[in-house]
């Protein structure tokens, strides 16, 4: 596939400020268009507003290429980098066209395990990310951080970046099979959503439970396959670059915490960052903190380690007696990190299972006779 029909070159290449700034060491598309088959990590600008209930930006420089001023600045982490820069996507002639071409692109860089960084445009642009995966042929977990789940009825009043939530939710043939809502606002959110998501056995973690211990949403960023995260999500104060304008919300440093552990996360193929507008961020200070959140998801994607062999030297194996059904619960930690995992075995079929990240905690409930929640909505999801 071609890619570099699809993509506009950077208009003004960043140039190095430092031997050890990323710019000396990504590959950008400035002439020729970069070996995307040979990277870790490609970069992808996007400047698609047709589905934003705000209307487009206004004229000016792309979102994308004002954080990539300040992001290739940045100092190189130790270890390798891989990082080639593709760009700026051409939109389709439709919204819908955008979508597919962002498909297409996304599903031919997960063929080669290269795993794109989306940046920039509206957040309902995670429909094209999430139609990638429909190839996979297997059921996907994703998480999405917002101020709120973008659960709106489609309809001639509810535009996409309102309701995209909900049209992933709904898409046919659905392959979904695990959700996480993190840092939304209760004063932003109707009951009824929240409520429309427990039902549906997914996970929802508020700002204030966030800020009260960030672990928590470590196993939920564990268990996806992509990440949507909307720049509302973030107070205006950290990040003032969107509208409308929300002056509470996450602060800088969780959001570069959930962005390590999106990049730390092994099964974790892609990652969208959407929302910015660069006419709000006059000093530039939105631009540094989405620099700076994408500098931290990298530098957790090169201290990735393998999450797999349960069961083996690498895992310590813990089993609990339960009194009731199920009788017993296996859990796993990892030797290198402080990492648990649960098992979870269909009650009406023992030969399904899945074993899903859960915390120190679920232990120690389920230590102490208690069945963790975690458990019990994996239970209904394998049903």
């Amino acid at each position: 596939m071609n890619l570099a029909l699809f993509f506009d070159p950077l208009p003004e290449p960043p140039a190095a400020t430092s031997p050890a700034a990323l710019a000396a060491y990504a590959t950008l598309f400035t002439e020729t268009f970069p070996d995307w088959r040979a990277a870790d990590i490609a970069l992808i600008g996007l400047d698609e507003w047709r589905g934003s209930a705000a209307g487009p930006p206004a004229p000016g420089p792309l979102g994308a290429d004002r954080v990539r001023e300040r992001f290739y600045q940045l100092q190189k982490g130790i270890g390798p980098l891989r990082l080639v820069d593709l760009g700026n996507l051409r939109s389709g002639l439709t919204l819908h066209d955008t979508y597919q071409r962002l498909r297409e692109i996304v599903a031919a860089l997960l063929e080669e395990n290269t795993l794109p960084i989306l940046l920039g445009g509206s957040h309902d642009l995670d429909y094209g990310q999430f139609l990638a995966y429909e190839t996979l042929d297997r059921p996907i977990s994703f998480a999405v951080v917002d101020a709120r789940p973008d659960m709106a009825e489609p309809g001639t009043d509810a535009a996409p970046d309102t309701s995209h939530l909900r049209r992933l939710l709904v898409h046919e043939p659905n392959f979904v099979f695990s959700v996480a809502h993190l840092a939304h606002q209760q004063y932003l959110t109707a009951p009824e959503v929240l409520i429309a998501l427990e039902k549906l056995h997914f996970e929802t973690m508020s700002v204030g439970e966030i800020r009260a211990d960030k672990r928590l949403a470590e196993p939920l960023l564990r268990q996806a396959d992509f990440l949507s995260f909307d720049i509302a999500a973030l107070r205006w104060q950290d990040a003032p670059g969107y509208h409308p304008a929300n002056s509470f919300g996450l602060g800088n440093e969780e959001a570069t915490q959930l962005c390590w552990y999106a990049g730390h996360n092994a099964q974790l193929s892609s990652f969208g960052l959407y929302g910015y507008r660069p006419e709000h961020d006059v000093n530039g200070l939105a631009a540094n903190t989405l620099a700076t959140m994408l500098w931290y998801f990298i530098e957790g994607f090169y201290h990735r380690k393998p999450e797999d062999g349960f069961g083996t030297f690498r895992f310590l194996t813990y089993t609990v007696v339960l009194p009731g059904n199920p009788d017993k619960l296996v859990f796993y930690k990892s030797r290198r990190a402080e990492k648990w995992w649960m098992e979870v075995e269909n009650l009406g079929d023992a030969s399904v299972k899945r074993v899903v990240p859960c915390t120190y905690e679920d232990y120690l409930n389920a230590s102490q006779g208690d069945l963790p929640q975690r458990w019990s909505r994996v239970q209904a999801l394998l049903g």
